[in-house]
């Protein structure tokens, strides 16, 4: 049976960053899931239960979004793919209204005009960014990366054209906490992964990215209550996974290292210190963190080179 495509094409502003975009998808050099050329990402997710490889390709004023689904076993929505890139792509972030309103603080200002037109990427689906999430605690962005290709090649569902494809909740439900380990997470992170999957495949938990509007406070309440998911965990896979820009971010060691270069602080910024911070930028402060992620990631560079 041939795929079956669905396709559509956004309009990007002006200042659209689409290197932004390209740098988030190309974590793994592998291209186990995702493939990145210099205009184009190719990423393997799951849509509606079926196999499916999303292509993302940008122009200086639009990007062309692709969908080719194996094997599909449910009818389609004709804006269901445009509100996902919409998301995915940061265009539905009202980032000028953020720019303005910190145009005038005296640090974060300058930060942001130098920055101006970065938006949040996000993921495919809430339930990748939640996971995502609790993958990369507290350990570094190299090790969560492995983990997580060795998650997907796992659960092995792979698009008829070759990428694997990055799991939803029923096929990690299936799996079984020694399955997670052989992966790399520890047996608190499997149990975590499990039970946040479970309920989800059960309707205890709904973690819907469709939603236009999400209950941001339902599913925060509904997330802490799990053991193994704390604030920070919460927070990013909300940014990450819904766009929601007014999570506080103070517990990433990013988003300090960002505030401490910004501050010129000798010192390192600690966990109170920079919850603060974000506080007056309230409600943007995943936002501003963005901004700070992005100073140090280019600090870090700097350094590197």
């Amino acid at each position: 049976m041939k795929p079956h495509v669905m396709a559509c094409t956004l309009p990007l502003p002006a200042n659209y960053r689409v290197t932004d975009i390209l740098s988030f998808h190309a974590r793994d050099t592998l291209s186990v899931a995702e493939a990145v050329d210099a205009d184009r990402v190719r990423k393997g997710i799951v849509w509606q239960g079926s196999p499916a490889c999303l292509t993302l390709r940008f122009s200086s004023q639009c990007a062309e979004i692709e969908l080719s689904i194996d094997h599909p076993s449910a009818s389609f929505e004709a804006d269901a793919l445009s509100t996902l890139a919409l998301r995915m792509l940061g265009l539905n972030q009202p980032i000028a209204v953020f720019e303005e309103s910190v145009s005038q603080h005296p640090q974060l200002g300058m930060l942001v005009k130098k920055q101006t037109g970065l938006r949040v990427p996000v993921s495919a689906s809430a339930f990748e960014a939640l996971t995502w999430a609790i993958t990369g605690q507290q350990i570094s962005v190299a090790a969560a990366i492995s983990i997580r290709r060795k998650f997907i090649q796992l659960v092995g569902l792979q698009h008829s054209g070759g990428l694997y494809c990055y799991p939803d909740a029923r096929h990690v439900a299936d799996l079984s906490s020694d399955d997670l380990r052989r992966a790399g997470f520890s047996q608190s992170k499997a149990q975590t992964l499990l039970a946040v999957s479970k309920r989800i495949v059960s309707g205890e938990l709904e973690l819907n990215g469709d939603l236009k509007e999400p209950p941001i406070e339902q599913i925060r309440q509904q997330l802490l209550k799990i053991r193994g998911i704390g604030p920070w965990t919460v927070d990013y896979a909300l940014l990450r996974g819904y766009g929601w820009l007014d999570g506080s971010l103070h517990g990433d060691a990013a988003v300090r290292r960002g505030l401490q270069i910004l501050l010129d602080h000798v010192e390192p910024m600690d966990e109170n210190q920079t919850r603060q911070w974000l506080e007056n930028f309230a409600p943007w402060r995943a936002l501003a963190a963005a901004h700070l992620w992005k100073l140090a990631s280019s600090a870090s560079r700097r350094q590197w080179r």
